[in-house]
C-alpha cells in the first residue's frame, strides 16, 4: 500500500521535467539549424568551397600538362591495347628504352607452338650498320618501291646522329636505338647483335641481311625476295685458311671453349635465317670469349659468327656470303667503284662472272645478290641503269 501512494504522488513532478527537457531540446536544434544556415548563405563560404573544387580539378589534370618556355599544354589520354596481338607481332614503333640486355632477352624468345595465329607473310629484314648518312639511299628507295608488305628496314647509326630521310620514304622512322662503334672491336658485333634483336621483335622477319651504306643491289626486290626466302641454308662465310690473317688471329687463350680446328674467319656481310639470328642473339658465353680474347690484330665481326655457325650450326649454313666484295687489289680494304667507273658492264660482271655456287643443292650461276663498296659519286650512273639493266 505505501509503494502505490508514493506512486501518485511523485506522478506529475516527473511529468513536468520531461515536458521542460524537450523544450530545452527543441530550442538548441533551432538554434544549431539557425547558425548552419547562416553559414551556408555566406558568401566567404561559397568561396572557399570554389577553392576546394579548382584546387582538386588542378591535381587531377596535372599529368596531362606539358609545360614549356611558352606555353602549358593540355592533351587528352588515348587508350591503347599494349598487348594487343597486332602490336606484339608487328612493333610499330623502333623507339624504345630497352637496354641491350633486355632487347636480347626479348629477342631470344622462340614459340614452340607450331604455326601461327595469324596471317603470316614472311618478310626479309634489311639491316644498315652505317658510319652516318646513307648517301645511296634513293637507289635503295626504287628499289623497295611497291614491295611495302615483304621487307622491313632496320638502321644502325652513331648514338647521336639524327637520321632525316623525308616521311613518304621507307626509311622513315626506321632507327633503333644506337651505340657508337669502333672499327675491329667487338662494338661492331655488339652494333649487328643490337640490328638482329630489333629486327626479331617483328615475327614476320623470316631472313635478315646486313648491309653498309655501300651496299647495292644488283638485281629486282622479286627476284632478291624469292632467292632469300625460298633458300635451305643461311649465307655467312665461314672458312678455314692457314694464315697470320685466319689461323693466325686464333688466340690458345680461348681453350677449353673453342679450338683451333673450330676457327673460321669469313666477311662480315651476312644473311640468315630466323631461327639463326635467334641462337646468335641468345648466346653470351661465346660473345664474352671474343670480347676478352680477340682484340686486335684479331677482329670479332670477321670471326665471331662465322666461328659460332661452324661450332654448332653448320649444316644451316651455305659457308658463302650473298654480299660481293672486290679484293683483287692487295690492300687491308676492298676497291671503292666511284661514279667513273659505273658502266652497265660492271653489274653484268659482278652478276655473273662465270662462277657456279650451291643453291638448295643444286648449281646456279646466281650467287650474289648485292655489291659493296659504292662511293657516293656513284649514286647518279647507278640511278641511271635501274630500268635497263637492273630491273626496277
Amino acid at each position: 500500500m505505501a509503494r502505490n501512494r508514493w506512486d501518485k504522488e511523485d506522478g506529475p513532478e516527473k511529468h513536468m521535467g520531461l515536458l521542460q527537457l524537450v523544450q530545452m531540446l527543441s530550442l538548441l536544434v533551432i538554434f544549431v539549424a539557425g547558425i548552419i544556415i547562416g553559414i551556408a548563405s555566406s558568401p566567404h563560404i561559397n568561396r572557399y568551397f570554389d577553392s576546394l573544387a579548382q584546387f582538386t580539378f588542378t591535381n587531377n589534370i596535372a599529368s596531362l600538362k606539358i609545360s614549356d618556355d611558352n606555353c602549358t599544354i593540355l592533351r587528352t589520354c588515348e587508350k591503347v591495347d599494349c598487348l594487343s596481338m597486332e602490336r606484339f607481332v608487328h612493333p610499330d614503333n623502333l623507339t624504345h628504352s630497352m637496354t641491350d640486355d633486355e632487347v636480347l632477352w626479348r629477342a631470344s624468345m622462340l614459340p614452340y607452338k607450331k604455326g601461327y595465329p595469324f596471317d603470316r607473310v614472311p618478310k626479309v629484314a634489311f639491316m644498315f650498320l652505317t658510319r652516318g648518312s646513307l648517301p645511296l639511299l634513293p637507289l635503295w628507295e626504287r628499289f623497295f618501291k611497291g614491295h611495302d608488305e615483304y621487307f622491313s628496314i632496320y638502321v644502325h647509326t652513331p648514338e647521336d646522329y639524327e637520321f632525316n630521310v623525308s616521311t613518304d620514304s621507307p626509311f622513315y622512322g626506321r632507327k633503333i636505338p644506337s651505340k657508337d662503334v669502333e672499327w675491329g672491336s667487338i662494338s661492331m658485333v655488339d652494333a649487328e647483335k643490337r640490328l638482329l634483336a630489333n629486327a626479331l621483335l617483328d615475327f614476320s622477319n623470316e631472313r635478315f641481311v646486313l648491309l653498309s651504306e655501300s651496299c647495292i643491289p644488283i638485281y629486282k626486290f622479286s627476284i632478291v625476295y624469292k632467292y632469300l626466302i625460298r633458300s635451305e641454308h643461311s649465307f655467312v662465310e665461314s672458312y678455314d685458311a692457314p694464315t697470320r690473317y685466319a689461323r693466325g688471329r686464333y688466340n690458345p687463350k680461348m681453350l677449353p671453349y673453342i679450338h683451333q680446328y673450330q676457327w673460321r674467319k669469313g666477311s662480315q656481310w651476312f644473311e640468315i635465317q630466323r631461327n639463326l639470328a635467334v641462337y646468335i642473339v641468345s648466346d653470351t658465353k661465346f660473345h664474352a670469349i671474343f670480347k676478352k680474347y680477340c682484340r686486335p690484330a684479331c677482329y670479332p665481326d670477321e670471326h665471331y659468327i662465322p666461328t659460332y655457325l661452324n661450332m654448332f650450326h653448320g649444316p644451316l649454313n651455305a659457308n658463302r656470303t650473298v654480299t660481293w666484295v672486290d679484293w683483287s687489289v692487295v690492300a687491308p680494304h676492298p676497291a671503292t667503284y666511284d661514279g667513273i667507273d659505273i658502266t652497265k658492264g660492271i653489274i653484268q660482271f659482278i652478276r655473273n662472272k662465270g662462277e657456279q655456287c650451291s643453291y638448295n643443292s643444286e648449281m646456279t650461276s646466281v650467287c650474289y645478290l648485292f655489291a659493296r663498296k659504292f662511293a657516293p659519286s656513284a649514286l647518279v650512273p647507278l640511278l641511271n641503269l635501274t630500268t635497263t639493266v637492273m630491273g626496277f
